[in-house]
């Protein structure tokens, strides 16, 4: 379980595309994120309560983004349906693939998942 998870991005406008074409097919929502002096962001939430979130922030240094070697983050969805809806659009958003939707038994029973999808932006 977590509060919220915040990823950097250089082009926070891709990433807001890209973000919400994977999490909304797996029911999560856009929220409004209110200024308050740092660098822009956008957020998503669960439409049922208000933590956890997941953001996507400018960096608040100003420097470069860069990915996190071996971070990782992982959403909840309801079905499997939901997961090749949300990998499809990741795709056609700009995601790049790292393992088609399987089952990943080695998880757990019935976990089904991809190994990655993420966003060089």
């Amino acid at each position: 379980m977590f509060s919220h998870i915040t990823v950097g991005t250089n082009d926070l406008l891709k990433s807001e595309c890209f973000y919400s074409s994977i999490l909304l097919p797996l029911g999560y929502i856009r929220r409004e994120v209110t200024p308050d002096g740092g660098p822009k962001a956008c957020c998503w939430l669960s439409k049922e309560a208000a933590l956890p979130r997941f953001y996507v922030y400018e960096p608040f240094n100003k420097q470069v983004a860069t990915p996190g070697n071996g971070a990782m983050v992982s959403f909840l969805a309801p079905d499997i349906v939901s997961i090749k809806k949300s990998y499809a659009a990741g795709l056609q958003n700009g995601g790049v693939d790292d393992g088609d939707p399987d089952e990943r038994a080695h998880y757990g029973v019935g976990y089904y998942g991809v190994w990655s999808i993420y966003s060089r932006s």
